[in-house]
Parts: C-alpha cells; structure tokens; sequence
C-alpha cells in the first residue's frame, strides 16, 4: 500500500486502493462529465510536463482562480505540486485590487483562470504584476490560452522521468500552497500550509467520517479556494468517495437529487436557508397537514442524540421521521449520511431539526491557520453532542490559556505567514498556535467554542460582552436575516439588524399587515419595528442585564460579499458594518452627526 507524505500521494493512494471509474465528476452543458484515478493521474502529470516546458521551478508559485469547482482545477493542483512548486488558491469575487496584492505579494509565475469573468479581472491588473507570464483559462476563450495548451505541451512523455526526480525531491515539510484569508481587517494574510499540514488533517478528519470506504458519492460546492473544502477533497481522494462538482450554488437543490451524495460540506447559512424554505412551505399548508408538520418541527427541535429524550420521544420521532421527515430527506437527495458544517458557529436548534430528521449535520471547527480542522463531531462511540464542536482529532492537543483562548498544536499547525515573520510570532507561541478564539473543554472532552477574542468588548461601565452569543441567539428568530452586536466603549449593548425580507413579505401578506413592500420605508415602519422588538425582548431574556440589547435600528439593503458586509466565508466585516451604518450608530448612541 502506498503511503501518503505529499498532497500528489492522494490520486496514486486512490489508484492502488479503489480506481474509480468516476473519480472527478464536472457537469458542464447538462452532461456529467466524469474522469477516471488513472485519466486523473495521467493529466496531472502532463500538466507537470507541460509546466517543466514552460520553465516553472521549484518553489514556483501558479495561482488558481475559479468561479465554481471542477475537474480541471484539481488536475493543475496535482500538477503544479509534483513539481515542488506551490499553487495560489484565489477567491474569484474579491476587487482588482486584492487581485493585484496576491499576485504581487505570492510572485505568481502563471495563473489559470475558469471563465471570461475571471480573466477580464485578471488582464486588468496584468501589467502591474511583473512576475506573471502567462494566463491560461479552463472555459475556452477567443482572449485566453486555453489550459489545454499546456496539456498538449505535456503530451510527449520524454519529460516524464524530470517529473519523477522532482516529485521525490518534495518533502512532506515543504510549503504546499499559499492561502490568502479574507481578514475582516486590512490586507490579507498568506498563510503558508505544508504538504503534511493539509495531508495529516485530510487523514485524521477522515476518521469522522460515517461512510462506506470506496462506494460513496459527495458534492462539492463550497469555494475550493478556502482549505475547508480543499482538504476534504483530499480526504474525498484517500476514502475513494466519487466527488461531484456542483454546478453552482443555484443548482444545489438539483444537483443533490440527481447525484443522491452521501456526503457534503455547507456553512450554517446555508443550511438555515434551507431549513427557512421548508419552514415557510410547511406555513403554506393547511389543515391536519400543517398541524402535522410544526408537531414534528416542534419534535425535532426537542431533540438530543442516543435517546435521552426516552422511549416516548423516540418513538414519535420515529413516527414523524416517516410521515414528515422522510420528505426532508428526499429533498436533500435521500441518502446523505453526514453533513460537516464549519466556517462559522451552528445554531444547536438547526443541529437538533436537522438530526431529528435523520439529515446528520455534524459542526467541526477549525481555521485557514489549521488546515483547518480543529475538531468534529460524530454520531459514532458517543462523539457527538449539540452546542459543541466535537473532540480534537488525533494528534491534536488542545487547552484554554488563562483568558479562554484556545491553543492548539498539531501537524496540521501552519508554518507561518508568508514574508510576515512578526504576525507570524504574535500566533505561534510556546509551541502552541493561538487561535484568537475563546472557549471550554467539558468533562467529556468537547470543545465549545464561545466568542471570538478580538469581538468581545467592553461597555463603558466595564462590563465584557460576547457578541458571538447573543448573535447566534437573535439569528433564530425568522425576522433576522443578520444582525451585529455593537457597543464598545459605550453606555449599553444595541444591534443593527438586517431583517429577512422574504420572511417579513410572507408574514405581512399572511397577516393582512398592508405593509409597503418596500425595506427602504419598512425600516422606520413602526408595526415591523414594534414586532421585531417583540423578537428581541425575547431573546434578551437569556442574558445578564448588562449584555441585552437595549437599542436596534434596522437596515433596508441584504448584507452580502459583493456589496462587502461578509468576508468570503460569510463572516461579517464588523469595521466595515459599522462604518457602512456610522448614521444609525449615532442615532442609536445619540452621538453628533459628523457631517
């Protein structure tokens, strides 16, 4: 059996354990279009081939931009990889200008590009990135060399044995990749990841996973440019999992119904939107039907995992699981076995729905830093428990610095920052990575993750806030779409919210409110208002008196990436928030208008 040092291990491990017939899968033009380990192989190593004609070095760095997942993409991974040089994952929707920062800061020799859009950012900025060479584009383009060039060039073998020497000169240790994080603050950060980094954790996360080892089938949509998605595609490659390329975050719904997965990866705004889709059907219908379906709703968020709810819960679970729940299931394609959700903390209420409805959503933590996973539940040996974050993976020490920080070390610890020693030591100290997250460790063993250190603040009387907890605690209420805790340095906590228009049109409509239709007046409208603050005097109710929210406004525009309010990961800009909303904070605050 091969063993696995370096990321290119993955797609020869899968050769020699399961050789799929169907190992990457890419719709395109209504067809699913599937390549075989060894097609896989054999053009990732002419890619290599083709790169080694184009002068590409060890140590080379070749940046990767795509709008959505594909085949082609992973094939230049390995490709570039073999060769001792490091690939430059790129969020596609980011500015020209963070463009030119990461193709500048990383020295990128060549950059593959999916599609038109892709590349007119790129050819922008193209000329003031000196290191760059070449542009090549998986979607074929009249402005663009087409990737398929440096297949061709690859095509004869008389390089093959130079590709050879150079894929057994990389270490495990080596740099693998650089990944830019989206930092809700100032320039993006390289983190620097090593083959063994990414591959220990591909490994051990596998661990967690509950499904049958060379028969399964995932979709993949997430942004591959993040690590989260990236390193399960490696773990997808070592379990022989036949991995799915979703065509785009539209077609998710129809892609899972035709490929039926037994697994995949979502963030938990995903998976509240789709739980806010059944829910706002289930309202919709009528009579014994709907009486039916909010008892089994109202059956699912009472739910605890290994049947402590008893025998009685259990069995109308069992009950509502069939007539209910079942439905659920088919939507999602039927036979989904685990749902890992990261990037951001899931509300135990969707934890609970989604589990009682026999779709096991599991929430894992980690970050860019950790390549990236920390720790993961599973349903399996008792690993599994609502509100955590599961137990460390293995070789994974984690422990609670005096202040509540989180502190791991592990092999899948990053090496540093890239051309940034100092930010790099301000991390990594005493031999232990510091995550800037605040948490526990229970008697059992699991991580609860409670705040982000650098968010808690301190109102003018002195008192800490969380806005983590009270974040997550308002986002259950259907009028919330966002909401962001302010009040640092001030009197008393307040929010901005960001109401759910779709909810809020469905329930003025249900209700016979005549509200305007329009979010611009509706955020001043006093029937919305006095509603939502029914919501928020609700929630409050959980809090000390000193961290509830006092004072809200609301904002009329989505709060989205484009329009920056979110990082890439769907994490808020708090700064930019704030500043976006500097007028309503000063009305909340009665502070002077600046203008």
């Amino acid at each position: 059996m091969k063993s696995i040092k370096r990321l290119f291990d993955f797609p020869y491990y899968q050769l020699d354990q399961y050789n799929l017939d169907r190992s990457l899968v890419t719709k395109s033009n209504g067809t699913w279009n599937a390549i075989s380990t060894q097609e896989y192989i054999d053009q990732a190593n002419a890619i290599s081939r083709g790169l080694l004609r184009l002068g590409v070095q060890p140590n080379d760095k070749v940046a990767l931009i795509s709008m959505t997942n594909r085949t082609e993409w992973n094939v230049c991974d390995i490709g570039i990889l073999q060769l001792g040089a490091q690939d430059v994952p790129i969020y596609p929707t980011i500015s020209e200008e963070e463009y030119e920062y990461v193709l500048n800061h990383s020295e990128c020799v060549y950059c593959f590009v999916s599609c038109k859009e892709v590349l007119e950012k790129v050819l922008k900025i193209k000329d003031n990135v000196p290191s760059l060479k070449g542009v090549y584009s998986f979607d074929s383009l009249t402005s663009c060399a087409n990737w398929k060039e440096v297949l061709e060039l690859g095509a004869d073998t008389s390089n093959q044995e130079e590709v050879e020497v150079r894929k057994a000169n990389v270490h495990e240790n080596d740099l693998a990749t650089l990944i830019y994080t989206s930092g809700t603050t100032g320039r993006p950060k390289g983190v620097m990841l090593s083959h063994k980094n990414i591959a220990s954790n591909a490994i051990y996360s596998a661990d967690r996973l509950p499904i049958d080892l060379g028969h399964s089938k995932a979709l993949s949509f997430l942004p591959v440019c993040h690590i989260y998605e990236r390193m399960l595609l490696y773990m997808y490659q070592y379990c022989g999992v036949q991995i799915h390329f979703a065509e785009s975050l539209e077609t998710i719904s129809d892609n899972l119904k035709e490929i039926h997965p037994e697994v995949m990866t979502a963030v938990p705004r995903l998976l509240e939107k789709v739980y806010d889709k059944i829910y706002a059907k289930g309202a919709e219908l009528t009579g014994i039907k709907k009486k039916l379906f909010f008892w089994a709703v109202d059956i699912g968020l009472a739910y605890e995992p290994y049947g402590q709810n008893g025998w009685w819960y259990e069995l109308k679970l069992k009950i509502a699981r069939k007539l209910i729940f079942s439905k659920w299931q088919e939507a999602l394609g039927g036979k989904l076995k685990a749902i890992a959700s990261g990037s951001a903390a899931l509300q135990p209420r969707l934890a609970r729905v989604y589990n009682a409805a026999g779709i096991p959503v599991f929430e894992g933590y980690g970050l860019t830093e950790t390549s990236p996973v920390i720790s993961v539940n599973d349903m399996r040996n008792y690993g599994f428990k609502i509100g955590s974050v599961g137990k460390p993976i293995a070789e994974t020490e984690v422990k609670i610095a005096s202040d509540g920080e989180i502190l791991v070390k592990g092999p899948q610890v990053m090496m540093g920052y890239y051309k940034d020693p100092d930010q790099s030591a301000e991390v990594l100290k005493d031999g232990y990575f510091h995550t800037g997250d605040i948490g526990e460790i229970d008697e059992e063993g699991f991580l609860k993750i409670t705040d982000r250190k650098k968010e808690m603040f301190k109102t003018s009387g002195g008192k800490y806030v969380a806005p983590q907890l009270l974040e997550n605690a308002f986002k259950q209420s259907r009028f919330i779409e966002q909401i962001m805790v302010i009040g640092e340095g001030e009197k008393m906590p307040a929010a901005l919210i960001q109401p759910n228009w779709e909810f809020i049109a469905e329930w003025n409509k249900r209700k016979n409110k005549g509200l305007s239709s329009n979010p611009a007046e509706l955020v001043n409208n006093e029937v919305l208002r006095d509603r939502i603050q029914k919501e928020v005097d609700f929630f409050n109710e959980r809090f000390g008196k000193w961290e509830k929210v006092k004072k809200f406004e609301l904002t009329p525009d989505v709060w989205s990436i484009e329009e920056g309010h979110l990082t890439p990961t769907m994490k808020m800009k708090r700064k930019v928030i704030k500043q976006k909303y500097l007028d309503l904070y000063n009305k909340i605050y009665e502070h002077p208008s600046l203008t």
